[in-house]
């Protein structure tokens, strides 16, 4: 699996994979989107009513989402139990120039997320522990009582056997009441399955410069 890294419109790095034509991140702004969908759309989202958070997070990735939640965790003094789960984890020597992309101190959280060894427990900070699962997402067993989950793989036109309603019936069943589903992709066909499981869905602005809408998914 080849990836290449290249700017995005915010300045921050993103990485493209020549075997599917696609792009880990928004090219319109790979920290933009992040923060928007997953940050402030999701966790901030949930401790508006709850004081320690559990994140699911479909896609390690680059890590990229991890690192932004590990320093919010810190900068809010919110608990944080993060649970990510990639089925072909990059090496450290690929996402060891990525990281240079970026300002510190922030560098710094991102070569510690992606640092830390899968199949365990890491404590990234006093407010943010680190659970990296390689592991196929169709077959594996969920953590439960979740009150977040980032929906981030691949688009459902290069992943489609992600984007099925088994996933997301799992992913239901093991959130908390009132637990927030977000994720870039804003398709009808994913908000209606969405729906149809039980999920009360929202279409939300996209980022700035970047998709027109997100959405949000909360269970009731």
């Amino acid at each position: 699996m080849k990836v290449i890294i290249q700017t995005t419109a915010d300045g921050s790095p993103t990485f493209y994979r020549e075997d599917i034509d696609e792009h880990y991140h928004s090219v319109k702004g790979a920290l933009a989107e992040s923060r928007h969908v997953y940050i402030n759309s999701g966790w901030k989202q949930a401790t508006q009513s709850k004081n320690h958070i559990r994140v699911f997070e479909v896609g390690f990735g680059t890590g990229l989402n991890a690192a932004l939640t590990a320093q919010n965790a810190l900068e809010s003094k919110t608990p944080t139990d993060y649970y990510s789960v990639e089925l072909y984890p990059l090496p450290e020597t690929t996402t060891t120039p990525y990281a240079e992309a970026f300002p510190e101190p922030f560098q710094l959280i991102f070569r510690e997320v992606n640092q830390a060894p899968w199949q365990e427990s890491t404590k990234i900070n006093p407010y943010f522990t680190l659970h990296k699962i390689e592991d196929n997402l169709l077959t594996m067993e969920l953590p439960q009582h979740l009150d977040v989950v980032y929906f981030d793989a691949f688009a459902p036109e290069k992943q489609p056997e992600m984007w099925d309603e088994t996933i997301f019936n799992k992913l239901f069943h093991a959130m908390n009441s009132g637990g927030i589903l977000t994720t870039y992709c804003a398709k009808g066909i994913i908000r209606r399955l969405l729906n149809a499981i039980g999920f009360t869905t929202e279409r939300l602005p996209g980022p700035p410069g970047g998709k027109r809408e997100i959405l949000r998914a909360t269970k009731n």
